[in-house]
């Protein structure tokens, strides 16, 4: 089966284009020649689908994907409140939900990572690029004036 396996993955990377084959250890005669047995025997016999390389599964369809499905449910109810003449005040709500559910709290976020806002940060700590009170009245104080 190896063999199969192997051919089948020279016809792809030939019709893809790609000319690097992947090493493999070599495989003795023997054992290569009953694999093309077996296969030519599945072929024979009709055994329906054929299996894909590396035993993947399918891919999903494209409807099966949650945002997708989570936009089309969106678009749905949109129209039903449209429809109702409350469409507007569930466009504002769902910004207003989306702006939440957006938001990561202080749990969700990566050792060390510091927030935009210096005040939820340990120690008031500001980001790089932060202007801050200080640093503006310093630019001010002590900036001689542009032109003169």
């Amino acid at each position: 089966m190896s063999a199969a396996v192997e051919r089948r993955l020279a016809q792809f990377r030939a019709a893809r284009g790609s000319v690097a084959p992947s090493p493999r250890p070599a495989e003795p005669p023997g054992k290569a020649a009953v694999a093309e047995a077996t296969e030519g025997q599945r072929a024979a016999a009709g055994g329906g689908a054929e299996a894909r390389p590396g035993g993947a599964a399918p891919a999903a369809p494209v409807w099966a994907h949650p945002l997708l499905l989570k936009v089309l449910l969106w678009a749905v109810l949109l129209a039903l409140f449209a429809e109702l003449e409350l469409g507007l005040p569930y466009f504002v709500l769902s910004l207003l939900y989306w702006m939440y559910a957006g938001t990561r709290g202080p749990a969700e976020r990566r050792r060390g990572e510091l927030s935009a806002y210096s005040v939820f940060n340990p120690g008031c700590t500001a980001i790089a690029g932060t202007l801050t009170a200080e640093q503006l009245e310093r630019e001010l104080h002590y900036r001689p004036a542009a032109g003169r």
